[in-house]
């Protein structure tokens, strides 16, 4: 009976080509909707990702988000390195400022502030000049979108100079750094430098990055932090917490505090609603235009069992084939977009994504059959001839 149920569902093949990529039409609406979220909500956390040294992060208490900074004395740096069970601690600056090129424009740029001595918290991966460089008199690093930005159709070219707070900063290199939630320029420059590039304050020091001695336990150390610092008092205390957590600190603010979720919440379920729709309908429509046939089999003689199982085969090869094209296009589109529109770099189809859209389609189809299963089931063979 499974070659009589593979023949059915391609005897038509303009009609098993329509079921197939109705389908896998649904399955790109769920994946490709679902992806963009979760990468642009990501991207909330990418300035703490890209430090990849950095096990443990210490802060001010109240700090929200890693955009809306309340500096911490310099002195905290000592006290955070006087704790039992941290290796090694530094300064890291995170704030705006305001770049002037040499034509008289300005732009907006994200400026990251890294340990002097180390350079702990500069950018991995350098498509032009040395990181070493950041060392030199007023070297900054600037990620290869942000130089696009501010010089469109130029070759990146080392030696370029801007100007901020009305100080000269040199490009000393090009780096590659994970897209930042805005659509700001990065630019890195040593800690000490950085402060100078901005308006000055009293305190200006905004995170704390630190790591855990040998035999010690992130965890454990982010809690002899917490305590030793708030012995001083409890509001002029600090907090201590894993990299992992203060990511998640900060996607939760922009979840909760912004209309992110609600505008691409409606999108997915919009996509999810017309994707549900079309995968099931089309496989649906699918059996009843069959209805006559699997009536004729009946009368031969065929039982229920056997048709149930020729469905099933049916829905699998339908659900399988279109899940891959789906997936497939997906995964097509964020390459493609990646290459042509750099705003989109950075958002990919995740295997989390794919496979809950895999559980979502096969319950759509399962539940499509079993919908179209009961007019096979309870249908009278003898009508077939009428």
């Amino acid at each position: 009976m499974n070659w009589v149920a593979w023949k059915m569902l391609n005897g038509d093949p303009v009609k098993y080509l329509g079921t197939v990529f109705g389908v896998g039409f649904g399955v790109l609406l769920i994946a490709q909707q679902c992806s963009i979220f979760v990468g642009i909500i990501l991207r909330t956390a990418n300035p703490i990702a890209d430090v990849r040294e950095a096990q443990i992060w210490v802060m001010d208490p109240y700090l929200q988000n890693a955009d809306e900074i309340k500096p911490l004395s310099d002195s905290d740096l000592y006290r955070i390195r006087g704790v039992e069970g941290v290796d090694w601690a530094v300064k890291i600056y995170k704030g705006l400022a305001r770049a002037k090129i040499e034509t008289g424009n300005f732009r907006q740029v994200i400026l990251m502030g890294v340990d002097d001595q180390s350079l702990i918290g500069a950018p991995v991966k350098m498509i032009e000049g040395d990181i070493r460089d950041l060392k030199r008199p007023d070297a900054i690093v600037m990620d290869q979108y942000g130089y696009k930005y501010l010089w469109p159709n130029e070759p990146f070219k080392v030696g370029r100079e801007v100007e901020m707070n009305d100080r000269r900063a040199v490009i000393v290199g090009i780096c590659d750094v994970s897209a930042p939630f805005q659509s700001f320029p990065v630019v890195f420059t040593r800690y000490s430098q950085a402060v100078q590039f901005v308006a000055s304050e009293r305190q200006q020091l905004s995170f704390v990055v630190a790591a855990p001695r040998q035999g010690y336990q992130v965890d454990e150390v982010c809690r002899l932090i917490n305590e030793q610092t708030r012995s001083i008092g409890e509001k002029s205390g600090l907090i201590a917490m894993p990299y992992r957590e203060f990511v998640w600190i900060n996607i939760k603010y922009y979840l909760e505090n912004t209309g992110i979720p609600v505008n691409f919440g409606i999108t997915i379920t919009l996509g999810f609603i017309v994707g549900t729709a079309i995968a099931g309908q089309t496989f649906y429509l699918f059996t009843i235009e069959n209805l006559k046939q699997f009536g004729a089999l009946k009368a031969m003689g065929v039982t229920n069992w056997g048709i149930v199982g020729m469905i099933g085969l049916q829905a699998s090869v339908v659900g399988v084939i279109g899940l891959s094209i789906g997936l497939g296009l997906t995964a097509l589109f964020f390459v493609a977009t990646t290459r042509l529109l750099p705003d989109l770099r950075g958002l990919h189809l995740m295997w989390e994504i794919a496979g809950g859209t895999c559980l979502a389609v096969t319950l759509i189809i399962c539940l499509a059959s079993a919908l179209s299963l009961r007019k096979v089931l309870t249908l009278e063979p003898a009508v077939v001839f009428r």
